[in-house]
């Protein structure tokens, strides 16, 4: 760790950072409004169906970390589910849409899945227990998480040629799990429809005039076991974007039937893709995705203005993500990153795959220990607000910033991901309520250290005139400085479970607003400025 991360003194800087060791740069935050805004539980989680079989690329790294196997008692799981106060986590996979429901009306044996050559994905149907639904539900319960479970969207249904399936969806068995869901007053947020159905499909694919015609099916099955009470959101369809069958989708089901339209995002390439690492640390790569959450946002905008926007499952790299990058600290400058280009297109919830199983479990599938990503996840989730703010930043590329607004303690935080290996950032914010048009013309050509230091005095606007107020910092490295390192630092020290399990504290370093942030070669920095004056947040 660099010394200057424990000197809040911006005047001791320059003799312990080399000149060519940074690049200035200069972020104007433009707080006068919000552009964007993300619902309480936008960090969300996902627990799979895959069974310890489901192998990729000569590994099999699912374990015991499937819906129907998963040690719901192992203490660990529970305090890192606690932690978020709360997490959503939704329950879905490639295998949903084969899942039965072991009701009393079922008609067979309640068996897991296995393995079947002929199947899709090369499984079986399965079945879960309602004792096995009555244990997750509890531990959610318990934990306070907030849950999304993915329905079977292809029970009824026949195959009609390859991949393509025809025919009105059998609810019968999905109502009997709601009405006992229901008389058990298990407190599910939402019902999503089916995984991976739409356009092409990943196995199988339903059309989108039939998919609306069952969406509309199932929201008046809520309406009818839901009552008066408050009623859970209808998701659709948990797949990859295609723009005209999700339009298709919104125009056939109509006005206030879907609330949410989940997509799924593998920006990354195949697990074993030797590129991933690179992809990852490529400004221009990673921005490719915005094209999807514009076009989705409009999409909705156009179709369906009733609904929100949804990841709801990214995992990076696709196949059970990458065993030597997606559970290292590097896999977390994607992960962030899309999380803030997502919000910024109005994107109300994240769900990254997976809470625990695969390779880019948040939690190791062994041991339940955190993995590098799952502090990023925490930090996001308690320091960046609904409220998501444009900012201008001058300089590299290679510096990804983005701005919300604060989460516990108002004004505004910022988020910097420096993608540079070699060259670390010295950042001055500045408060677009303080700089005027000639200024921000000509803001690129901004390079003085001594300059840039000089004229941070009065970023923060009026509230900030007696030099005094501080801001707090979170910078976090690699151990060891080597980027794929599964632990990872904050201000220097290791985040580690305590002695008794139970999650670390995240300590900021506090820092007077009057000096510039320094983020360093190949790390990530969190700061809060609490009395950052942003008008859009105030309202």
């Amino acid at each position: 760790m660099r010394l200057w991360l424990l000197i809040p003194l911006a005047l001791c800087l320059p003799t312990l950072i080399r000149s060519e060791d940074y690049s200035d740069v200069t972020i104007v935050v433009r707080g006068s409004e919000t552009i964007a805004s993300t619902s309480d539980e936008f960090i969300c989680a996902t627990i799979d169906w895959w069974p310890p079989e489901k192998c990729n690329y000569d590994q099999c790294p699912w374990g015991q970390a499937s819906i129907l196997n998963l040690d719901l008692t192992n203490p660990l799981l529970a305090k890192a589910i606690q932690a978020f106060s709360p997490l959503r986590i939704r329950l879905g996979g490639s295998l949903q849409d084969q899942v039965l429901y072991g009701t009393p009306n079922l008609g067979s044996p309640c068996t897991p899945f296995s393995k079947v050559s002929s199947g899709l994905f090369g499984f079986s149907q399965g079945c879960i227990t309602m004792e096995r639904w009555d244990a997750i539900n509890n531990l959610f319960v318990n934990t306070g998480a907030v849950i999304t479970f993915g329905l079977n969207a292809l029970q009824g249904r026949q195959q009609m040629g390859k991949g393509v399936w025809g025919g009105a969806w059998n609810s019968s068995n999905a109502l009997e799990l709601m009405e006992y869901t229901v008389s058990m007053n298990y407190p599910i947020d939402s019902w999503e429809f089916g995984n991976e159905l739409s356009g092409n499909g990943i196995g199988a694919s339903v059309g989108a005039e039939q998919y609306g015609k069952d969406i509309i099916e199932l929201k008046n099955i809520i309406n009818q076991l839901y009552g008066n009470s408050r009623k859970p959101l209808v998701v659709a369809p948990g797949g990859f974007y295609d723009q005209k069958w999700y339009a298709r989708l919104l125009d056939i089901s109509g006005p206030n039937v879907l609330d949410a339209m989940t997509h799924h995002i593998y920006n990354l390439g195949a697990g074993n893709d030797p590129q991933v690492a690179n992809r990852i640390l490529n400004p221009q790569y990673l921005g490719q995705t915005s094209d999807t959450f514009r076009d989705l946002q409009m999409t909705i905008q156009r179709h369906g203005p009733w609904s929100a926007p949804w990841v709801g499952e990214a995992g990076g790299a696709y196949n059970s993500g990458s065993r030597t990058v997606s559970n290292t600290f590097l896999n977390s400058f994607w992960y962030l990153d899309q999380l803030g280009q997502s919000a910024k297109y109005d994107t109300k919830v994240y769900c990254r795959q997976t809470l625990i199983g695969g390779n880019y479990g948040l939690l190791d599938t062994q041991t339940f220990v955190p993995n590098p990503d799952y502090y990023s996840a925490l930090l996001w989730h308690r320091l960046m607000g609904n409220g998501v703010i444009s900012l201008d930043t001058s300089g590299s590329s290679y510096l990804r910033a983005y701005a919300h607004c604060g989460k516990q303690k108002g004004g505004v935080a910022l988020l910097m991901l420096n993608l540079n290996k070699n060259m670390g950032f010295m950042v001055s914010v500045r408060n677009d309520l303080n700089i005027n048009a000639r200024e921000m013309a000509g803001i690129r050509r901004e390079s003085s250290f001594v300059h840039g230091l000089k004229r941070t005095v009065s970023w923060v606007g009026s509230k900030a005139s007696d030099g005094l107020e501080k801001r707090e910092e979170y910078h976090l490295t690699p151990q060891g400085g080597n980027p794929y390192a599964r632990t990872v630092l904050l201000n220097g020290g290791p985040l580690q479970l305590t002695e008794n399990g139970d999650i670390p504290s995240l300590p900021p370093v506090l820092v007077s607003v009057n000096s510039p942030i320094y983020v360093a070669p190949l790390s990530i920095t969190f700061v809060v400025f609490p009395d950052f004056e942003a008008e859009g947040c105030e309202r």
